[in-house]
């Protein structure tokens, strides 16, 4: 009977490379196993080379990298980058509707009953927005790039610590959607991705603009005024975004898996160290 790669022979293959992994049937497990052993053997040695070229020649992390990248080029656009507290109050979660009754609240680590580590940018973001417009008449433009953490199911498209890019624009704005449309050409451009927008239904935000490569979703915005507004004495238009830069950069780099990009023990730069 035909045979053809084990699950654990092809997660192995993933695991060392990003090229699509061989289906093809085999007469018997000893002509499987060979072929398996001599791919193995060419991965790793593609991997160490990789890894002893980094050492050799040493860069900045990829993931800064991109970092940087789109702190410039927002920065260049008019907004001021923010930085905000990694934990979050259990309060604050509850004015995003996320409580013990919403889908996301069982993702939620806490620390104890009153906090926890941030699920997303937003809610302090709202803070920022609330405080920011005492001191202006005029248009407000501030951005974050922070992690967040959330339970997450071992898969290729989600980490437990994630980073991401908020982008706020807040007050006398005539079309918050086209403002919005401008801002993810900026990010999108600077990335170097083609993508598409897709409006879809969310469980924060009602109606989100999702970002999509091929079909998979690498940033959700939305617009206000909005129903969640009024809990954060938000009363003025205003539009924003978020994305994922983990897997942003899976995409741009040809990475299998958001594991191989983000912060790890396991993978520097894409390449396998352990």
């Amino acid at each position: 009977m035909a045979v053809r790669y084990t699950e654990s022979q092809i997660q192995k293959l993933r695991e060392y490379g990003d090229g699509p992994v061989d289906l093809s049937e085999f007469s018997d497990a000893a002509e499987r196993d060979s072929s398996f052993a001599k791919l193995m053997a060419a991965e790793m040695s593609n991997n160490d080379a990789d890894v002893k070229d980094m050492i050799s020649n040493p860069r900045g992390h990829d993931l800064v990298q991109l970092e940087r990248d789109l702190s410039k080029a927002l920065i260049d656009a008019g907004f001021a980058e923010v930085r905000t507290p990694t934990m979050m109050s259990k309060a604050a979660l509850a004015k995003m509707t996320i409580t013990e009754d919403h889908p996301l609240y069982k993702q939620v680590f806490f620390i104890d009953s009153k906090r926890c580590l941030r699920p997303m940018l937003a809610p302090n973001l709202y803070y920022y927005m609330r405080k920011l417009r005492d001191h202006t008449e005029g248009t407000i433009r501030f951005f974050e790039i922070g992690s967040c953490f959330r339970k997450e199911s071992h898969s290729g498209r989600h980490l437990e610590e994630f980073t991401m890019l908020n982008l706020v624009e807040q007050g006398q704005i005539e079309d918050p959607m086209a403002d919005l449309r401008e801002f993810i050409d900026i990010v999108m451009d600077t990335v170097g991705l083609k993508y598409e927008t897709v409006r879809e239904e969310s469980d924060v935000y009602v109606e989100t603009l999702d970002v999509e490569i091929d079909g998979i979703e690498v940033a959700s915005g939305a617009v206000g005024p909005h129903i969640l507004d009024a809990a954060h004495d938000i009363h003025e238009p205003w539009c924003g975004i978020g994305f994922g830069l983990e897997r942003l950069l899976a995409m741009k780099n040809g990475k299998n898996s958001v594991r191989k990009t983000g912060r790890s023990l396991t993978y520097l730069n894409g390449r396998k160290i352990d």
